[in-house]
């Protein structure tokens, strides 16, 4: 394995990322809840931006509501004040926007932001976010990650923020574009891929999602930055005894 360079990375990031936030049965994923427990715990974590009818950025995983607030809704169909008044967490609040959790961080912690496109609005998304940014002091606390190479590319040309390109058993294909960006951001059933391990001898990987003992042992010094969910307090120092960050 070749000398990876860290130097672009908030060290923090390669001791574990929570993933959604540190959400459990009292916080629900994507809350301001869980990201503010993720602070607590110095945490990195990871967060999901859709962009609605009216061009906000609502943080939350699926375009779909149904999942996460128990009511029917598409994002992108609906406004921000229609989500913000008709809508719930299921630990009632409300879905929070991308400017809320950046108020709310206040740059303590390291965020990735992955961004969810959907038919076709990948440049707007983009630019929304990154206007969303422009108060980023350190760009080292911010990193993109998405599955949509085209909204990634926006940030990848401007070279302010690290980029993963997510990569998952069902769109190998776009791993022909992974050399435009930071690092590879895979699926952890997908290490042993041949592309997966070349790309890694040279340059950053993360995993996901890892969500117990299990899973993390057989990463453990393959990978540099760990996605987790639902690991105890206790055992996040075994999250960062994972990452190859750490080898002497």
């Amino acid at each position: 394995m070749g000398r990876i360079d860290y130097s672009k990375y908030d060290d923090r990031l390669f001791k574990g990322i929570a993933h959604r936030g540190y959400h459990n049965d009292k916080f629900s994923e994507n809350g301001l809840f869980s990201f503010e427990k993720a602070i607590e715990l110095n945490l990195a974590f990871e967060l999901d931006v859709h962009l609605t009818l009216d061009k906000k950025l609502v943080v939350c995983h699926d375009s779909s509501l149904k999942r996460v607030t128990n009511k029917d809704g598409i994002i992108e169909k609906l406004s921000l004040k229609d989500i913000k008044d008709n809508y719930r967490l299921l630990d009632g609040e409300t879905l929070p926007t991308l400017d809320e959790v950046l108020s709310l961080n206040k740059e303590r912690v390291p965020i990735v932001i992955e961004l969810k496109t959907y038919k076709g609005n990948f440049y707007t998304l983009a630019k929304e976010v990154n206007k969303c940014l422009k108060s980023i002091k350190n760009k080292k606390s911010v990193t993109l990650i998405s599955f949509d190479p085209r909204a990634l590319l926006f940030f990848s040309f401007k070279k302010e923020y690290t980029t993963g390109l997510l990569i998952c058993q069902k769109r190998l294909d776009i791993l022909a574009f992974r050399h435009f960006f930071s690092y590879l951001d895979v699926e952890f059933s997908l290490l042993d891929n041949k592309k997966v391990a070349s790309f890694a001898r040279k340059k950053v990987v993360n995993v996901w999602t890892i969500r117990n003992l299990d899973e993390l042992s057989k990463v453990r010094k393959r990978i540099d930055m760990v996605t987790f969910e639902l690991l105890k307090e206790e055992d996040l120092k075994l999250v960062k005894e994972a990452s190859r960050r750490w080898i002497d």
